[in-house]
This record gives C-alpha cells, sequence and structure tokens, in this order.
C-alpha cells in the first residue's frame, strides 16, 4: 500500500506530538496538518488560535518543551503591565508569542483567510509542511457546565481549568463555515487519514463538525486510523477521561473506537490495553506514550508500517487487526 500523501487530523499538545513525529519521518510534501480552530478567540482584540499556534511552535521547534504550548524562554511583562491596569490577566500571552497573534490580526483584517495567514507564518518560521486550519469560518467550541451554564472554550479550559462539570457541547459559527478548497484537496489526495490523539470531544469533533467534513471523510476509501488518547481509563493530557465521564462515556480507549464509528476503519491503542475489546476491523497496540522527540518518531513510524501491511489488496472494513 503506498503512502505518498498523509493528512493527520489534530487539535493541541497531544495531536502536534503525533504531526511532528511524522514530520521527522516524511519528507514535507508528503504531510498535511489539518488543525482544529474551534479554540480560537478574540482577546484585547487579537484573533488568538492555540491549536494553530501550537503545531506551528512545535514543528518549528519553538515550543515551550514543558507545558508543551507557547515559545520556550517566552515572558510575560505585557500581561504584568496589563494586571498593573487591574486587568485579570487570566489567559497567557507570551511577549515573544504576541508576535504571532499581532501579524494574523492584521493580516486577517487586510482582507487574508486564515488558511494564507497560516501559510504566510508557516513559511516565516521554516516550516515546510501544509499547515492547514479545519475552516476559514469562526467556529467557536461552546461548552455548557452545571455551575456556569455556557462557557466560552478559553473560559472553560483556561480560565476555570476545566474544572466544571459539562452536560454538553455545542460549536458556534457552524451555519456560516465549510470546508476550504485546500482541505478538501488534501482529503481527496490522501493515501491515509490519521485521526490524533487528541480530545475526540474538544479538539476533533470541532473539525468532524464543518459541514461537509465528515461525507469527504467517508468518501474516501483509504485508510482512516484514530490513535487513541486514552490509555488505562485516563487521559495522557487534559480533560478527555473528566469529559468522557460527564457526558456518559466510559472514559476508555474502546468508547473513544466506538464514538468515531464508521469514520474510522483503523484503531492504534495503548499496550497496556490490550486486553480491550475494540469495536474496529482493524486494531493494534503500540507503546503510544510518547516522551520524548524519538518516541513521536517511533510511533508515527510504526502506525505507518501497520497501515503499509494491510496489502494492496485488502477491502478496507473487514479484517481484524
Amino acid at each position: 500500500m503506498a503512502l505518498n500523501r498523509i493528512v493527520v487530523l489534530v487539535g493541541g499538545v497531544g495531536g502536534a506530538k503525533l504531526a511532528h513525529g511524522l514530520a521527522q519521518i516524511l519528507e514535507p510534501e508528503r504531510l498535511t496538518i489539518i488543525v482544529n480552530t474551534g479554540d480560537d478567540f478574540w482577546h484585547y482584540g487579537l484573533r488568538v488560535c492555540p491549536d494553530l499556534d501550537t503545531v506551528l511552535y512545535t514543528l518549528s521547534g519553538l515550543v515551550d518543551p514543558v507545558n508543551g504550548w507557547g515559545i520556550a524562554g517566552d515572558t510575560a511583562h505585557m500581561l504584568e503591565a496589563l494586571r498593573r491596569y487591574g486587568e485579570e490577566g487570566w489567559f497567557r500571552l507570551g511577549d515573544r508569542d504576541l508576535a504571532t497573534h499581532l501579524l494574523r490580526t492584521m493580516w486577517l483584517r487586510q482582507g487574508r483567510t486564515l488558511t494564507q495567514v497560516m501559510d504566510e507564518l508557516r513559511a516565516r518560521l521554516g516550516v515546510p509542511q501544509r499547515l492547514l486550519p479545519m475552516t476559514d469560518a469562526e467556529v467557536a467550541t461552546v461548552v455548557d457546565t452545571v455551575e456556569h451554564g455556557e462557557l466560552e472554550f478559553q473560559t472553560y479550559f483556561v480560565r476555570y481549568r476545566w474544572q466544571p462539570v459539562a452536560t454538553a457541547i455545542r460549536y458556534r459559527g457552524l451555519e456560516g463555515a465549510s470546508v476550504s478548497e485546500d482541505v478538501a484537496r488534501a482529503i481527496g489526495e490522501a493515501d491515509a487519514i490519521l485521526f490524533g490523539p487528541s480530545n475526540p470531544w474538544l479538539s476533533i469533533a470541532p473539525i468532524l463538525s464543518v459541514p461537509g467534513m465528515r461525507e469527504l471523510l467517508l468518501a474516501r476509501d483509504v485508510p482512516r486510523v484514530a490513535l487513541s488518547p486514552i490509555i488505562e481509563g485516563n487521559a495522557v493530557k487534559g480533560p478527555a477521561a473528566k469529559l468522557m465521564a460527564e457526558l456518559g462515556y466510559e472514559p476508555s480507549a474502546a468508547a473513544v473506537a466506538r464514538y468515531y464509528g464508521d469514520l474510522i476503519n483503523g484503531y492504534v491503542f495503548d499496550e497496556r490495553d490490550a486486553g480491550l475489546n475494540i469495536p474496529v476491523a482493524r486494531a493494534t497496540t503500540f507503546d503510544t506514550l510518547m516522551k520524548t522527540q524519538a518516541d513521536r518518531a517511533r510511533l508515527a513510524g510504526q502506525m505507518l508500517d501497520w497501515i503499509n501491511s494491510w496489502g494492496r489488496n485488502e477491502s478496507l472494513g473487514d479484517h481484524p487487526g
């Protein structure tokens, strides 16, 4: 099975790690990364795109290795100045990171699309891989909570540190959203489509909710493989397991596979969960923890080697893993 073009859907730190692993082993023209923009928001007049920037900084080598987001060694003098004016300053905007938001906002106001803006930013930082927002429209993830009612995503995730109990999630602005030509072309040309180990509800679901996205994915008779973000009932990072329980799902790799349903025909989960009954025709286990850059490249290589082993002449839906 020739895997000349790979598309990976990601959001946040875990997805950025897999994207970086793939970037280490694939020629740049073979990899396209489609990123969640449901986390994006306006803050002090600037357009902030946390997931896009996390992937951008990870691929450019600028990312803070401790947090997995932001720029390594960044300072927060601007934020300190805002606090002197009495502002709460709950969302951290690093001083170097601020340059990204300033340029993005200026270019958007000049009439460029977000796709065009991110293409310019990644080129200027020397990132050769295609980095595409899920849509050029403004789509916002909104979390309904027991304690505070509906919360904008960053208020829920950062200000309240994802501690409120979630009862529902919706994606505002979908009625004006569409799949961009670049995203449609990338999916249409893909030899394999990967779903990163990102939060299925907060990071991948916004991508899948863009009108026309599911149909594009289902129309592709190619390997469509998800990587579980859950290991032994816990999230590697972030609120995935907590959120699953609050929304009525069992926090497990098997439940994530069931959630994706017919969107995937292959599934990779952690070897520590090898005893689980995974409801996907093809499923396999690896050590999916990506603690180092070498771990990222190893796991990305294992996934592609496994997909290659499926064989050219097999139907994609009726063979066990």
